[in-house]
């Protein structure tokens, strides 16, 4: 493993277009300008949802309003939200590729009992073909369930998700079981995951190598979950939190995987007051990125969120004296 040295990123907009809230929240594999995400309008949700995409706002006033995914593009420099299932009033955009495809998940008008707390309508993975005009296609479900989302796709127009009941509409037992969707079915990668909720795949490379987290039997909160990566060769493999340390680390996560089979996520112990961003080669070992980082950064790196082919990583740090949260981009040092 070669050194790494950091460097902080300044903050940004995304072009004109934009609505009193939006957050890009997964990682958009997406090398054409092309960047989506959730926004929130300016309408008010009629069957008083709190809409999966609230808990990812940075202000308060983030409940009572419909939310839609959105897309913006580069060489038109505006945002433009995308459309629901009929009879829906909320989407949310997670990821695109360089083929002119986003995908997400958006409510239809089914109104389902398995919708828990104020949740109320059904929601489906979706895909959409970029336009103008934009054009949504469901992806199908594990049979028996109701509710799903997409949350990943490559240039190979392979897919990873979610497929389980509507429940709350943020994981848990929507998250029944971790699929992939490609050639116009969908596979169950994880069929004998030790429990039935919180499975979900977070990214897909070119090479149709899958990561993500696990939901863990004693916690159906999903306060502990374990990192996994599947390949189809050997399956599932289970990504272990950082070895030795104190407080024990019996979390992880993992959120993005490059060509090279370099896997970023997280490592905690299980009250996340110790969080080290981490990254596991070809599955082996976690080594904490805090070991890697050049001296002269003292934030605390508390998560990777995304890795690319250079092995370049982004994520974020906290401030060890104010507590302020930054993020960061990791760049591996020549000469090492």
């Amino acid at each position: 493993m070669i050194r790494v040295g950091w460097q902080a990123i300044p903050d940004c907009r995304i072009g004109t277009g934009t609505l009193p809230n939006s957050s890009v929240t997964w990682n958009v594999k997406n090398t054409q300008g092309v960047i989506v995400g959730i926004s929130q309008t300016a309408d008010p949700e009629p069957l008083g949802e709190s809409w999966s995409s609230a808990a990812f706002y940075s202000t308060p006033n983030n409940v009572g309003y419909i939310n839609l995914g959105f897309v913006w593009e580069q060489n038109l420099n505006q945002m433009r939200g995308l459309p629901n299932f009929p009879g829906g009033n909320n989407g949310f955009a997670t990821g695109a590729n360089n083929l002119g495809q986003a995908v997400g998940w958006a409510e239809n008008g089914v109104h389902d009992p398995t919708c828990c707390c104020t949740q109320v309508l059904q929601f489906r993975p979706a895909m959409w073909t970029l336009g103008p005009p934009d054009q949504i296609h469901e992806l199908p479900l594990i049979p028996g369930d109701t509710s799903g989302a997409a949350t990943a796709i490559n240039d190979n127009g392979q897919i990873v998700g979610i497929s389980g009941i509507c429940d709350q509409a943020v994981g848990r037992h929507t998250a029944k079981h971790a699929v992939l969707w490609e050639n116009g079915g969908v596979t169950d990668i994880y069929p004998d995951a030790p429990a039935p909720w919180w499975n979900t795949p977070t990214a897909i490379n070119q090479r149709g190598d899958i990561v993500g987290f696990a939901g863990d039997p004693a916690f159906v909160e999903g306060d502990i979950l374990h990192a996994f990566m599947w390949t189809r060769e050997d399956g599932i493999r289970h990504l272990k939190p950082l070895p030795n340390r104190t407080p024990k680390h019996v979390d992880s996560e993992a959120y993005d995987i490059n060509e090279a089979r370099q896997v970023v996520g997280v490592s905690c112990d299980a009250d996340q007051v110790d969080c080290r961003a981490v990254i596991w080669d070809h599955g082996n070992t976690p080594t904490d990125l805090n070991d890697l980082k050049a001296p002269g950064y003292s934030a605390l790196l508390a998560s990777a969120k995304d890795i690319n082919n250079k092995g370049e990583i982004t994520g974020r740090a906290v401030d060890p004296i104010t507590g302020v949260l930054t993020a960061y981009l990791a760049v591996p040092a020549t000469g090492q």
